[in-house]
């Protein structure tokens, strides 16, 4: 991944074992106007470019704000992109029709953070899980009771459970509805957002192992939007660290937690809490708030908080560099990298 040609997009080399290229993803919303207001435009997500090798994991993280879940959102197309690409299985999802796109949404879905408002309460687990067979793969209601049932197993649940209502259940059940929801229509993909953030530790761990073993058993490639790097180092085999809307660093977990190569990464990480409270640490503690997305910085948005900013930050938009083979940072002091 190089620099990025100039007013272009970030590149992201071509792998074969991608299954999904973001390419450029840019998401504005714009917001007010009226009464003699300005119109004010929101930059949610600026520039973002990354890859999902098929039947891998790979972590999106960042500070609340960041746009990870719009960026989630967008690759599926549950908001529409702005700009960019984004290629799944060498397929153009942003150039689809409504009918095409219908068809192609069996192959990708998505596990929403909330497990309690993702789920409407007037329906039962049965009927929750065969609404998505209904729309995408109708079949006869034997047929359909039978996949509802397996699903419920496969996700830690019992079949008698089928008729009871999401407000019969915890927490961590709901969510695994929700799992079994996404599982239904047999896709390929999945972008699991902030999946276990509501829930308690416990059951966060349960969650988590259950996603492993559906990602070992049925091959499932999946995008883990999260904002703990303990979490995600644990499940994912990549990361993409996120901050106001742009990408950060990129590389695999192990190695980029062990030696973060961007400021913000490793402030990120001075953060998470270590279980031995002996262990030496070094907090990093950033300055000031998250800018506002209305008022994104110029140059590289994370200058106002970083530690190492020199005067060309504020003029300069650090594209992706490789730091090392597999590692992606997006700062130009190659003396703190």
């Amino acid at each position: 991944m190089g620099p990025a040609a100039a007013g272009g997009p970030t590149a992201v080399p071509s792998r074969p074992a991608d299954l999904l290229r973001v390419q450029g993803l840019r998401k504005h919303f714009p917001v007010g106007g009226g009464w003699g207001r300005p119109r004010v435009v929101v930059k949610a997500v600026e520039d973002v470019s990354f890859a999902v090798p098929r039947g891998h994991i790979v972590g999106l993280v960042g500070e609340s704000g960041s746009g990870k879940t719009t960026v989630g959102r967008a690759i599926l197309r549950l908001i529409e992109p702005t700009a960019g690409r984004v290629e799944f299985d060498g397929t153009d999802v942003a150039k689809l029709g409504a009918a095409a796109l219908r068809r192609f949404r069996q192959r990708m879905q998505i596990i929403f953070q909330d497990p309690y408002s993702s789920l409407n309460p007037r329906m039962r687990v049965d009927e929750i899980i065969a609404e998505a067979l209904t729309a995408q793969a109708p079949m006869p209601r034997a047929e359909r009771r039978d996949r509802t049932e397996r699903l419920l197993l496969r996700v830690g649940l019992r079949p008698e459970q089928m008729r009871r209502y999401p407000h019969e259940f915890s927490g961590g059940q709901r969510q695994r509805i929700g799992i079994a929801r996404a599982l239904a229509v047999e896709p390929d993909f999945i972008v699991a957002d902030e999946a276990v953030s509501a829930l308690d530790v416990s059951v966060q761990a349960q969650v988590l192992n259950l996603l492993q073993d559906l990602r070992e058993d049925l091959g499932l490639t999946m995008l883990f939007i999260g904002h703990d790097l303990a979490v995600v180092e644990y499940l994912c085999d990549e990361i993409v660290v996120m901050y106001l809307g742009r990408v950060m660093e990129i590389g695999p977990s192990e190695e980029l937690c062990a030696a973060p190569s961007h400021p913000y990464t490793r402030a990120l990480l001075s953060a998470a809490p270590i279980p031995d409270p002996a262990a030496p640490r070094s907090r990093i503690v950033l300055k000031g708030d998250i800018p506002s997305p209305v008022e994104v910085p110029s140059g590289c948005v994370f200058r106002t908080r970083c530690p190492h900013s020199v005067a060309a930050c504020a003029t300069v938009v650090p594209p992706l560099v490789e730091v090392a083979p597999g590692r992606f940072s997006a700062c130009i002091r190659e003396d703190i990298r």
